[in-house]
């Protein structure tokens, strides 16, 4: 009876060494290996974008040109409402999960389209993106907010539409997508900008 006890407990640790190998073997390709692989090869062929795509202004850090930010003074350009709780928090990145059909969605686009004021407010001003953390608007969205930002500032509304065509990026590939404005790279351009 001892005899084949000791044979069977055998049978089984030769049974369980394969696997536990591969679980450890697994374990140290997958687990660590793999992603310091991919760590390398993205710090050394996409350094920016690896480093999360941060906008330096001398030496200091003063935006990410993939995280949305609140600008609410007159004087910029406004990006989409962020869902993301108070701000453009990348901790909270997240939609509102509020349906078509949602009260408190369509009270909130009602709040935001009043806010801005009369006129046919394009979509992505009163809507937040699936993140909450979107940092391009819509050609259409950056064209509706000339006049303010030409007031506010004092120059002319041709200087503010000649900064929106050089910063608007086509559909990613060609057919990607829609024509888009990053909001902090518009108001970086509007800070160098000089009265005309």
């Amino acid at each position: 009876m001892t005899n084949e006890r000791l044979i069977m407990t055998q049978d089984i640790l030769t049974g369980l060494r394969p696997a536990i190998v591969m679980g450890l073997l697994f374990a140290l390709l997958l687990g660590l290996a793999y992603p310091f692989a991919l760590l390398g090869v993205g710090q050394a062929v996409f350094p920016h974008q690896a480093n999360g795509s941060l906008v330096v202004e001398r030496g200091r850090v003063v935006g990410s040109e993939l995280i949305g930010q609140a600008f609410a003074a007159d004087r910029y350009f406004h990006g989409r409402p962020s869902a993301a709780g108070k701000g453009y928090d990348g901790l909270a990145s997240s939609g509102s999960n509020l349906g078509p059909t949602s009260r408190a969605l369509a009270d909130r686009v009602k709040a935001d389209v009043a806010a801005l004021g009369t006129g046919a407010v394009p979509a992505d001003l009163a809507t937040a993106s699936g993140s909450g953390l979107d940092p391009d608007i819509s050609p259409a969205a950056a064209e509706w907010q000339v006049g303010r930002i030409a007031r506010a500032r004092g120059i002319a509304p041709a200087a503010v539409r000649r900064i929106i065509a050089s910063e608007t990026r086509g559909p990613v590939l060609g057919f990607i997508g829609d024509a888009r404005v990053n909001v902090l790279a518009l108001n970086r351009r509007l800070d160098g900008q000089r009265s005309d």
